[in-house]
């Protein structure tokens, strides 16, 4: 095993004794809602996502509800999520290609998924993961691509060379887990502004742990 692959599994090891069930925050029943979900996520909290599609999701139940909504009502409810006009046309547009290409359901796979409008391999890889169980590849978010730079684990910036460098020196089945860890650990210690440091589990194995203590 090099170098690089025992290091990292070093880090998921220790994350796993302080995340036991990493999943994903956002709130869904079905498929679609996963979908509509990860879309909305994009430069906005998973709090406020939550909260918008609380009753988002009351409104409108079905693939077809979505597939039917004007863009200018729908914008309305989804405005606080940020860039809702380009939100608003692209999930319109998915749901419309679910219902007329699909038969109203999520493809389970990669190369069908990124046909979507607003889908690339990110939300791809979030709905493969979270809703199918397939480990087809990283979802690669800004948690994940800010540890992954300050753990040394990536040098590059781009989301999908950060993703084959995880790829590379883990395990097929410990990719969904590894998203979610880096995520709950983002989130919970390892923030963009002020990381906690002093209690990050990962500190002895951390290169930006003495720049951010200083």
């Amino acid at each position: 095993m090099s170098e690089n692959k025992k290091r990292i599994k070093k880090i998921i090891n220790l994350l796993n004794t302080k995340y036991k069930n990493p999943k994903t925050a956002l709130h869904y029943k079905t498929n679609h809602q996963l979908l509509v979900a990860t879309i909305l996520s994009a430069q906005c909290t998973d709090k406020r996502v939550n909260e918008v599609t609380k009753d988002l999701f009351k409104k409108y139940k079905k693939v077809s509800d979505y597939a039917k909504v004007s863009p200018g009502e729908f914008e309305k409810s989804i405005r606080t999520t940020g860039f809702f006009r380009n939100k608003s046309k692209n999930i319109i547009a998915a749901s419309k290609m679910i219902v007329e290409k699909f038969h109203s359901r999520i493809p389970d796979k990669m190369e069908k998924l990124i046909l979507l409008p607003g889908v690339a391999r990110k939300t791809a890889n979030v709905i493969l993961s979270e809703a199918f169980g397939k480990n087809e590849g990283i979802a690669v978010d800004t948690h994940v691509r800010r540890l992954s730079q300050r753990l040394s684990l990536s040098q590059n910036s781009n989301p999908d060379k950060i993703e084959r460098d995880l790829m590379d020196h883990t395990a097929q089945n410990e990719w969904r887990r590894l998203s979610n860890l880096l995520i709950s650990h983002g989130r919970a210690i390892c923030s963009a502004r002020n990381p906690k440091c002093s209690a990050c589990i990962l500190k002895k194995d951390c290169p930006s742990a003495f720049s951010f203590d200083k």
